[in-house]
């Protein structure tokens, strides 16, 4: 039980993280700043186990480099600015449901890099958590298809589909950076390294983007404290009880326990800031939430 309320617990904290991220695009600050100020934060407070793990670091061979490479410029730097971006451009509770298709993608990953097997049940509750995916955007994308002039340019002026891009784009690769995650694990590294490398390999993949930002754009003021204080809530209490949860209980009651996240989730961004939800995308939402949560207990 005492697992379980790990599990619960992490997950209201990252819920708790939409109520900082969302109004903090409302006040002008861009995604890339959030981002970039989030991984120096993160960067500063890890420097300590990067000096003392000094001596792996300098010895990683060129896959230990691209391993690194991946979890951290692509599934923390690319994933995080991308999800951040999606919270401007679309409702923030269809980027968290969304989400959920990680599995799928972190799954058929380990498949090709990891040589894990594929169960047939993957295949049969993958369906579900498709039709949900496509119930929950099709109200928005459907606005873009029905002017008299189809096109892809068309659809992406309308937004909502850039939107759901950038959304799928942060699934995969927080998809393909759990699976090289795991690869680096298998290498020897522990759970602190692989974040202190993983957030210093996605501070330097944002380094160009920060040369980018206008000034009027970046935190000012208070704003600074406001994502210090996202980086302590969803970035270090969030995981430090995820993992001490995970220690505790199976990883398929931790895949139970999960659901609760965006759960939560939706409904603090219903209440707090007014982000309504329609039936067709709540029954969307069920769908893919039941089918990840089905392939999560029979893959782990």
């Amino acid at each position: 039980m005492k697992g379980v309320i790990f599990i619960i617990m992490a997950c209201i904290l990252w819920a708790l993280d939409t109520l900082i991220r969302y109004p903090l695009l409302w006040s002008g600050t861009s995604a890339e700043s959030i981002v970039f100020v989030e991984h120096l934060f993160l960067t500063l407070i890890f420097v300590y186990a990067l000096y003392h793990s000094r001596a792996k670091f300098l010895g990683l061979r060129l896959k230990g480099v691209f391993y690194f490479f991946v979890i951290g410029g692509l599934g923390s730097a690319i994933g995080t600015l991308a999800f951040t971006k999606a919270f401007a451009i679309i409702n923030p509770s269809l980027v968290i449901l969304l989400q959920k298709l990680q599995p799928l993608v972190a799954i058929t990953f380990a498949y090709f890099f990891l040589k894990e097997r594929m169960k047939k049940e993957f295949f049969i509750w993958s369906i579900p958590c498709l039709i949900g995916g496509a119930l929950i955007s099709y109200g928005d994308i459907s606005k873009g298809l029905a002017g008299s002039e189809l096109s892809i340019s068309a659809l992406f002026q309308e937004g909502a589909l850039f939107g759901y891009a950038l959304t799928l784009l942060a699934v995969v690769s927080w998809g393909a950076s759990t699976v090289f995650g795991k690869k680096l694990s298998l290498q020897g590294f522990s759970e602190i390294e692989i974040m202190a490398g993983r957030f210093a390999t996605g501070f330097i993949c944002l380094l160009p983007v920060a040369l980018t930002l206008e000034t009027k754009t970046l935190p000012h003021g208070e704003l600074w404290g406001k994502i210090f204080a996202m980086v302590v809530i969803s970035g270090l209490l969030g995981m430090y009880f995820y993992y001490n949860g995970l220690k505790r209980i199976s990883a398929r009651l931790c895949a139970l326990a999960e659901m609760f996240f965006p759960f939560c989730a939706v409904a603090i961004n219903w209440i707090v800031l007014g982000k309504e939800l329609t039936m067709i995308q709540l029954l969307g939402g069920a769908l893919l939430l039941l089918g990840s949560t089905v392939i999560q207990i029979k893959h782990y």
